[in-house]
């Protein structure tokens, strides 16, 4: 990928984590806890949008969001590492 390319995907990736950012600061703490794993869905998806770039990160983090429920899954759940491509 280009240097443009780059700073593409890095600008939409701040892009993403703004809002999440917001509810993590300004609107959670303003709730009760409940969450149902750990890391917390916003940490995780800071994490994944970080280690995996916006677009699978949202993915995963779409996922993730959709075992919180009451009936889904909890427990510890981290961010599935970075897969390294193989040389040709």
């Amino acid at each position: 990928m280009n240097r443009l390319g780059k700073q593409i995907v890095k600008v939409v990736g701040w892009i993403l984590l703004i809002p999440i950012y917001i509810y993590k600061y300004g609107i959670s703490p303003l709730t009760p806890a409940s969450c149902r794993h750990v890391p917390t869905c916003s940490e995780y998806a800071v994490q994944a949008i970080k280690i995996h770039g916006p677009i699978k990160g949202f993915i995963l983090t779409s996922k993730r969001i959709s075992k919180c429920h009451p009936w889904g899954t909890h427990g510890y759940d981290p961010v599935p590492p970075k897969e390294k491509k193989k040389n040709r």
